[in-house]
């Protein structure tokens, strides 16, 4: 199991005075388990000192204009996949379930897609599994990664941290050019997203909802970033 995944959960988190204080914690976490790469490791720096050291309202302003209002950088991985169709409750119930399985109970407030609750998930998985599970997702992290980066957000080193955690074979991010007016609406983002099978667990899905066995229908992200912008 590894404590990365957690750690990194948190750095996506929204700030408050706990995580301001744990932030060198969170930092001693990810450098003394080496799964995230050095050159990935010095950029999250400035994350974890702004952390530490920032006004908390201001990074908290922050946080919200950056992940909240933008739907494109959604921190709930089926807002990128499933937008606000049907499909998205069965996807959200399965991962609960999943989670449920695993020894994870959600708050009543939680939301199964919501990425760092996705990362604490992994957490408490061995890191081959882990790594396998997070592997269905990272076409979803890579493009959310490249599009902080066109925005020179220092939070796309958490997502890049992620993508080194995740092992050699993770997808690497596609960095779009950055546009004055961003395309948010769900049709036009779901327009850009081809129909494909994502899995959350080995096994197959005709072996219904068990830890081992889970599968989760997405649409993945297969599209040219040149004719989208951020």
């Amino acid at each position: 199991m590894a404590k990365t995944f957690k750690a990194l959960s948190a750095l996506l988190s929204y700030p408050s005075e706990d995580l301001q204080a744990a932030s060198s914690e969170i930092d001693a976490i990810i450098r003394s388990e080496n799964l995230v790469d050095l050159e990935t490791y010095r950029a999250l720096q400035p994350l974890v000192a702004e952390l530490a050291g920032s006004d908390l309202f201001d990074m908290q302003e922050r946080y919200v204009d950056l992940f909240d209002k933008t739907k494109r950088l959604s921190l709930h991985l089926f807002e990128h996949v499933h937008g606000e169709s049907r499909d998205r409750g069965q996807a959200m119930v399965d991962l609960a379930m999943l989670y449920e399985k695993g020894g994870l109970t959600l708050a009543a407030n939680e939301v199964p897609d919501y990425l760092p609750l996705f990362l604490e998930y992994l957490s408490t998985l061995p890191i081959d599994e882990a790594r396998s599970v997070l592997g269905e997702a990272m076409h979803i992290i890579s493009t959310v990664e490249g599009r902080l980066a066109a925005r020179e957000s220092p939070y796309a080193a958490v997502f890049s941290a992620i993508r080194s955690a995740a092992g050699a074979d993770a997808v690497a991010p596609v960095i779009e050019a950055a546009a004055e007016t961003a395309p948010d609406d769900l049709a036009a983002l779901d327009a850009s997203w081809e129909e494909t099978a994502v899995s959350f667990g080995p096994g197959d899905a005709g072996d219904g909802c068990s830890v081992d066995r889970l599968r989760i229908q997405m649409r993945a992200g297969r599209r040219d970033a040149r004719h989208n912008n951020p």
